[in-house]
């Protein structure tokens, strides 16, 4: 995990215990359902900067023979966990308190209490994500923040930044409830607001779940780092051509590459093991991450295997 990363998760820890403690204050003088849903939220948000905290940690721990490729993925299902904590301790317990404040409503005590929390929540939020904001933009090369989202193999800045941004949200639908609660009279806004909060995280919550599932299940290298490795591949003298490529993210800064590639066949034994340590040498200082590279050399018979990039024919095609 680098600097930045570290950076946006203490960040987002150190203002989420900080709000925690401010909300659920703020609830005890004025029992308001939105705020405790708030509350809730922020504990739910500190565990999770804890556990990526610690997915970082487990993921350092060298190979073994059970794992033989590492524990790089670890971070991964530790963002998968946060997501899961985010759906059931925030959204499903903001939903469950709205509903119950819905069908029970009872009026707020003392509301300034709960609009000053709100208000110093979001200006700490909002650092929060402004810090997270940063730290993704040191490393990000897609056009907008949905793609880099969708698309970084990065897990714990899309978490934050989801997670800020879901708490900045928050908050606000928190100060829109209670607004309209104290505008009103009727304390049932109050609840609408939980309930709003509610349905947000658990938007949230499915959108990351889908993200890590798929790194969890393993995703190939971004396009332009299979077109580097390729580059740098056909790039030697005594490359033929790429027969087929492989690629899988065993980490976010580190993938498994498998290559079959056709060489010079006028090349001896250990001219041919020299080449293919030139071309994994090659490989390695192209990309941005680490490589475990493995190059099976084919000679011009393997013409019926698929291209770059192609998916081998299934047994019913002719």
């Amino acid at each position: 995990m680098n600097p930045g990363n570290r950076r946006a998760i203490y960040a987002a820890l150190m203002a989420n215990s900080g709000i925690a403690i401010l909300k659920f204050v703020g609830w005890s003088f004025t029992g308001a359902a939105s705020l405790l849903a708030e509350a809730v939220h922020s504990v739910a948000d500190a565990s999770n900067q804890g556990l990526l905290l610690w997915g970082n940690t487990a993921a350092k721990r060298a190979p073994t023979a059970a794992h033989a490729f590492g524990y790089g993925r670890e971070r991964y299902f530790w963002a998968f966990v946060v997501a899961m904590v985010i759906f059931s301790l925030g959204g499903l317990f903001a939903l469950y308190e709205g509903i119950t404040k819905v069908l029970h409503p009872h009026e707020l005590q003392d509301p300034s209490w709960a609009i000053g929390i709100l208000l110093i929540g979001i200006v700490f939020e909002t650092l929060s994500l402004r810090t997270a904001i940063q730290a993704a933009r040191q490393s990000m090369i897609q056009p907008n923040w949905w793609i880099y989202i969708r698309r970084t193999k990065n897990p714990e800045l899309p978490v934050i930044l989801l997670e800020d941004l879901g708490a900045l949200l928050g908050l606000m639908l928190a100060l829109a409830g209670i607004s309209l609660a104290i505008w009103t009279g009727d304390s049932r806004f109050d609840a609408l607001g939980s309930i709003s909060i509610g349905l947000l995280l658990v938007v949230i919550a499915v959108l990351l779940a889908v993200e890590m599932k798929s790194l969890l299940i393993g995703e190939s290298a971004a396009p332009g780092n299979e077109a580097l490795i390729e580059a740098s591949a056909m790039a030697h003298p005594s490359v033929i051509r790429l027969i087929h490529l492989r690629t899988q993210h065993i980490g976010p800064d580190q993938v498994l590459v498998g290559a079959k590639v056709e060489f010079d066949s006028e090349l001896s034994l250990d001219s041919l093991t020299q080449v293919i340590d030139e071309v994994e040498t090659a490989i390695r200082v192209a990309l941005p991450f680490s490589a475990l590279i493995y190059i099976e050399p084919a000679s011009s018979s393997a013409s019926n295997e698929p291209a770059t990039g192609e998916e081998p024919p299934s047994p019913d095609e002719d």
